[in-house]
């Protein structure tokens, strides 16, 4: 019997490099019909939920299962844990299995990275990042290879973590520092990655022209941005309208309380085709609840690296 690969969270970490991953979303994008993409499927249990995300891009399909259990970091576990299946396209076999968390890890800071360099002006450099986990972390390194970014203002509920860090991105050379959530005053770019259920941030206080990503909540009750910033965007962009108006909180709520219309949900994949904009005038926001399509695009990436 043939042992099936396994591609574990060190080894999915260390297949991409930044560039490569975002490039793998960007050739995904070009092609993906997302209307057509298959819903995620959210299950509850006892301890959280569990996911279920399929996928079929191109040739080659794969699922990912993974659970969420809010509990779990209080007791020193992952909150996120999960496996991806990656199928062979010819006989439909599974070809192997990777680290779900890890994948995760890696695909949602390479859509928003792609994101921000459709979004964001060419100079922008200055980032606000809220959250200090994995994907808070993730996102500044994506986004660093994206931008020449000049300082880094972490915005954590946890000062020890938020501090730790700090420390860890000032050693890998960048500038950061802890801050509050008024340093979006001043930030090109601001990122959202935390498990928030209520607005991070006074939208107020968002710069004229910032660039704002938000991937923190895939609830229809939970979000990370104010009505103020959807009202205040000029480009609001998701994976998919569809997908948004079930799953993002922060696209939702703000479409219940009048703020904004569903008309001026932009579909990543219409702002590709249009060629990479620039708003030097007004605010863009992201909206992101992560896709299969995503998923299926990273693992592919990963496998062909690693299974050479």
């Amino acid at each position: 019997m043939t042992v099936l690969p396994y591609l574990d969270a060190a080894t999915v970490t260390a297949a991409l490099t930044w560039p490569t991953a975002i490039d793998a979303i960007a050739a995904a994008v070009a092609v993906v019909d997302a209307v057509a993409a298959p819903a995620r499927t959210s299950v509850p249990i006892a301890a959280g939920e569990l996911l279920l995300m399929p996928a079929e891009l191109g040739a080659t399909f794969g699922v990912k299962v993974l659970t969420i259990a809010p509990g779990n970091p209080a007791h020193g576990r992952p909150r996120i844990q999960g496996l991806y299946v990656l199928f062979d396209p010819r006989t439909c076999a599974p070809l192997a299995v990777l680290d779900g968390a890890a994948l995760t890890a890696l695909r949602t800071p390479a859509v928003s990275a792609f994101a921000v360099d459709q979004l964001a002006a060419a100079a922008a450099s200055t980032l606000v990042v809220f959250g200090a986990g994995p994907q808070a972390e993730a996102h500044v390194h994506a986004i660093a290879s994206i931008r020449a970014l000049r300082s880094v203002t972490v915005v954590g509920r946890d000062q020890a973590h938020a501090g730790g860090l700090v420390d860890r991105l000032t050693t890998a050379g960048l500038d950061a520092v802890a801050g509050t959530d008024d340093a979006v005053a001043s930030a090109d770019i601001v990122v959202c990655a935390t498990t928030a259920r209520e607005p991070l941030f006074d939208g107020r206080l968002l710069a004229a022209t910032g660039c704002v990503v938000a991937i923190g909540s895939h609830e229809p009750d939970a979000r990370e941005l104010d009505d103020t910033v959807l009202r205040r965007a000029d480009l609001v962009v998701v994976e998919d309208r569809a997908t948004a108006l079930r799953q993002a909180g922060d696209v939702i709520i703000a479409v219940d309380h009048g703020v904004l219309d569903v008309g001026r949900l932009i579909p990543i994949g219409e702002l590709a085709a249009a060629g990479r904009l620039h708003p030097s005038t007004g605010i863009s926001v992201f909206k992101s609840v992560g896709m299969g399509w995503q998923d299926l695009a990273i693992a592919t990436a990963i496998a062909t690296h690693a299974l050479a």
